[in-house]
């Protein structure tokens, strides 16, 4: 197995292409690995990440007039941008999906979507077996049970997929505190969906009496 280390393996914002897979109403009808309200919570921050750090992102759904349209957390983040509707299960099989990843000219693929153990391990491991360079996005993922979600996840890992969670990309992408053109995204970002780390964001601010960064308050 290649290892994946060294700081030219770590994420960056201009080299990321992000797939988001059938977050549609049919798949949390059986979603047992995680709670719905955080899978939708986590997709919709991973979505506004994307668009704040300017990462080229396409939204796919399986069969759409059946299992529902995408989730609006996520499509209202790309107002008017098409959603590719596919009947393969396998995403990377689709051309259209497939084009238009490489029409961004970018090499390190991001995939989220539902179910983990169907419709993002099998593209994962079919772009892995063409040279790319995939990581999966665990907690804005979902599977019909922990054991199918985990299982997954060690069936990536074991075809060379790196896996992270929605914040941790995030973090990656902004890398340095002193990077001051995406803060005020990413503290409404946290503020929203990462409550914990964002109103304590916030009350530091406030017992520091410092301004909050203007699109954050």
């Amino acid at each position: 197995m290649k290892f994946r280390n060294g700081v030219a393996s770590l994420l960056r914002p201009q080299d990321s292409v992000l797939v988001m897979i059938d977050h549609q109403p049919f798949q949390l009808a059986n979603l047992n690995s995680h709670d719905p309200q955080m899978v939708v919570n986590n997709s919709a921050a991973l979505a506004k990440a994307a668009k704040a750090y300017g990462v080229p992102t396409i939204l796919t759904s399986v069969i759409a007039d059946r299992g529902g349209l995408i989730f609006p957390h996520i499509t209202d983040v790309f107002p008017g941008q098409e959603v590719i509707d596919r009947t393969l299960l396998n995403t990377w099989e689709d051309r259209k999906v497939v084009d238009a990843v490489e029409a961004t000219g970018r090499k390190q693929l991001i995939i989220a979507g539902l179910y983990t153990e169907i419709c993002v391990a099998m593209p994962v491991i079919h772009a892995l077996g063409e040279g790319w360079d995939v990581t999966v996005i665990t907690d804005a993922c979902g599977a019909l049970s922990v054991e199918a979600h985990q299982v997954a996840i060690q069936r990536m890992i074991a075809a060379g997929a790196n896996m992270m969670t929605w914040l941790a990309l995030v973090s990656e992408w902004q890398r340095d505190h002193a990077r001051t053109e995406h803060v005020a995204e990413f503290v409404d970002i946290l503020k929203h969906h990462a409550a914990g780390s964002g109103i304590a964001f916030l009350w530091e601010q406030q017992l520091l009496n410092t301004p909050v960064p203007g699109a954050a308050r």
